[in-house]
């Protein structure tokens, strides 16, 4: 067995640890962390559940080794909520009904963030493109389409207050 130190941040807090080669990114946050908020599915990177964001970057969990994430920044679905509670993504897709059973939705609120980082207005084209990779077998989708518009509307909405504060 083959042991390597990384040292990560996760959600703003420095983590180091000493962690298996193999070990997947997923099970570091999991296991190690106690971040479970990032969920387990298909562990071939074909679903989306475990979607994280990697310095910015939507990444599936399943499909990254912890080592890879040495010194990287590492934002989780706990890590989107803020001081005064839900992040706007997280409360437009409660408003709009965009999860039901929940398992998918971690992946869906950390996909949507990396888009709307990238364009604040997108359009319902994009949005299936950039969330065509996230799986849910509950919801039939429109739910989903239109939590993201919503969440795009508040998203701008609070980087308008922000610039004015």
């Amino acid at each position: 067995m083959s042991e390597h130190t990384v040292e990560v941040t996760v959600n703003g807090v420095a983590y180091t640890a000493t962690v298996d080669a193999r070990t997947t990114l997923v099970d570091f946050l999991r296991a190690e962390l106690g971040l479970t908020g990032t969920h387990v599915g298909c562990e071939h990177g074909v679903c989306g559940v475990c979607t994280v964001l990697v310095d910015g970057k939507a990444t599936r969990s399943c499909l990254m080794l912890a080592v890879q994430a040495d010194g990287l920044r590492i934002t989780t679905v706990e890590g989107l909520a803020e001081a005064e509670g839900l992040h706007p993504i997280q409360e437009a897709f409660a408003e709009e009904h965009g999860l039901q059973c929940g398992f998918c939705t971690p992946g869906f609120l950390m996909a949507t963030h990396e888009l709307l980082e990238a364009n604040p207005d997108p359009g319902d084209d994009e949005i299936r493109d950039v969330l065509g990779g996230q799986l849910c077998r509950c919801t039939g989708y429109q739910s989903i389409l239109r939590s993201v518009h919503l969440a795009a509307s508040k998203t701008r909405a609070q980087r308008a207050a922000d610039a004015h504060a």
